[in-house]
This record gives structure tokens, sequence and C-alpha cells, in this order.
């Protein structure tokens, strides 16, 4: 396959009721029938997916998340991950706990993924095997959700023998139904650092890597059907941007400059990645090394998997420098070129 280009799905949630209260103004507002969001009178932003207060979870997934998983099950990689200020939506985007119209991404995947291996292992006799981590990195230290017991446990980022971005210790979970991944993953949020600050009452202090591995193959009697092949799926939660003048405490501000500064070195990543995409320079550096989060997105910005970046924003004129910050990087990344390529086993 050929190189493709990062989507972009821009989702705008409604005005919280404490902002209603405070009579905070809309100023993020979706063009009609287009893939268009208008900030202000004069700032207009283009994506692949545009989806106003009104969108409902469905929606989201079946327009933009359901292609990466059907993309999965052919061998290849694939990444959605969903980028925003805190209280911007994500953790709502992202779900978590039950299969019902309120779940987010993680549920629908979940539900998805096990459908889709079932028919085809009753269409073709496929043989699937499905394996997931859940890792951590909070204040620039990995940490395995998984392992609830084991936290002086060190986790090291590699590569593998094809050349993908791996962690090397990580534990993993052979899962054999949705409501198996979704219990792992409901086991590992409990571990998750979350905490009151001053833009949101339950903020994400941390960045959160979800992977599925989905090894499938063919019985040996089968020989004229593909040869098995290994592809993974990476859901990834980044904490949210947020200004000290919001009214973190100050035993919060450790956490949010580690966050700020992951994030930035994200943002450079995506602005080098989409300048050499648009002067064709396969030469220019990219710098991955400066954080963690880079490296494990390495993969998934300028690699080799189909990529959906989730832009999160707040509609309110409050939040309006750092919708537009987001819009911009968001834009960027459109222009991000990967080259997916199917993974055989053999």
């Amino acid at each position: 396959m050929g190189e493709v280009c990062v989507k972009v799905a821009l989702r705008v949630r409604p005005l919280l009721p404490n902002e209603l209260i405070q009579n905070h103004k809309v100023c993020v507002r979706i063009v009609p029938d287009t893939a268009q969001v208008m900030v202000g009178s004069d700032k207009l932003f283009s994506f692949d997916h545009a989806f106003g207060p009104t969108a409902t979870q469905d929606e989201v997934y079946n327009s933009c998340v359901q292609p990466l998983v059907e993309t999965l099950l052919q061998g290849d990689n694939a990444t959605v991950f969903c980028f925003g200020q805190t209280g911007s939506g994500k953790t709502y985007t992202f779900g978590g706990g039950n299969l019902g119209e309120e779940g987010g991404i993680i549920d629908r995947v979940a539900k998805n993924v096990f459908s889709l291996l079932g028919e085809k292992k009753n269409s073709d006799g496929v043989e699937t095997k499905v394996r997931v981590t859940y890792l951590e990195l909070y204040m620039e230290q990995l940490h395995d959700l998984l392992e609830p017991h084991n936290t002086d446990k060190e986790l090291f980022i590699s590569k593998n023998d094809k050349g993908n971005t791996v962690v090397v210790g990580a534990k993993h979970f052979f899962v054999t139904s949705a409501e198996e991944l979704l219990s792992v993953v409901e086991a590992g949020n409990i571990l998750r650092h979350i905490k009151t600050t001053g833009m949101n009452e339950h903020s994400s202090r941390s960045h959160t890597i979800l992977t599925l591995q989905v090894e499938q193959g063919f019985p040996n009697n089968n020989p004229s059907l593909k040869p098995s092949c290994s592809s993974k799926l990476c859901l990834v939660d980044l904490a949210g941007s947020e200004f000290a003048r919001k009214g973190n405490k100050a035993s919060r501000h450790n956490e949010s400059a580690h966050i700020n500064r992951g994030l930035l070195a994200l943002g450079n990543v995506i602005r080098v990645l989409a300048t050499r995409a648009h002067n064709n320079c396969k030469s220019t550096h990219i710098p991955y090394r400066d954080s963690k989060i880079t490296r494990l997105l390495q993969d998934s910005l300028g690699g080799t998997a189909h990529t959906l970046m989730v832009a999160c924003v707040s509609p309110s004129h409050h939040s309006i420098a750092e919708t537009v910050g987001v819009l911009q990087c968001a834009a960027k990344a459109r222009h991000i070129r990967n080259c997916p390529t199917a993974t055989s086993t053999h």
C-alpha cells in the first residue's frame, strides 16, 4: 500500500451547565454540511470529519473509527488518539464501562473487533488470538496498568525486528470477548492518575496507551488462503493541556508541566512531519526522542499505521486561545503521510 495521510476528526462538546450559568458564549461552530469549523467570525479550519455538540457516540464511531477496525483485521496497524485541552470531552469520547449509548470508542472497538473476528471465523475458518496491554505515562515514567502490585518494574521503549515500536516488559492478557477486554480496561483504570484541577473535576494526569494485538491464522489444511498475520490497534488517551492561570493548585503544577512538555514535543513532531510532507523532503530530522509519548507514537505519525486524531475542543469563549492552538495543530496533522504495510508472521 502507498502513502496515506493521517485523518483528523474534530469534536466540539456542548457548553457545560456551570458554563451556561456563568454566561459563557459559544465561539466555535461547525459549518453546516461540511467538515469545517469556524472560530469567532474569521478563523476557518478544515478537517476530515467535524462533529458538533449534538453528535452521538455512534456517529463519531461509525464515521471514522470503525473503518480502522476493519483495516486492523485486514492485517494493517492502526491508531486512534484523542487530543485537546483538559475538560474538552476527550474522556467522554474515549469512554468506558458499558456497551450502551453513552459508551465511547473503547467500548465500541471491543464489541466491533470480536464481532468481526467471529464473522471471519465462521466464513473463512480464521483462527485468532487477541492480546491486550495497557500502559500509563505519568510524569514521563511508564507504568503498567495491568500489574498493580509491581510498581518498581522498569519498562523500555524499543523497536522489534520488524521495526515496530514495542514496550519491553509490558504485561499482556489474552482476551476472548468484548466483556473480557472491557474488564481488563476497567481494572487498569482504577490505577490511573485522575485528580481534580482548576478546569476539570476528574482530570487525567497521564497519557494512557491501550494496545490490542490481533494475530490471525488459518488451519494447516487450508493452504490456499493467505498466511497468518499480526496487526495492532493503539488507542491513546492523551492528557489535556492546562494553563497554570486556569486555577491549578501548586501541587498540580509539576504534573501540568510534564504534560505540557510532552504535548509540546508532540506538537513539534507534528509540525516537522507536516512541513516535511509539504516540502517533499525525506531527510528531515524528526524529534521523536524529545519525549516518551512521541516515541510511543512514532509508528502512528510518519510510520506504518493508519492513524486517526480525534481533536476535542470546548466551544466557550473563555477557552478560545487553547481551542485555536488545538485546531492549528490538528490541521497540520492532516498533512502527515504514513506508509501502512500488512505484516505477515511468516
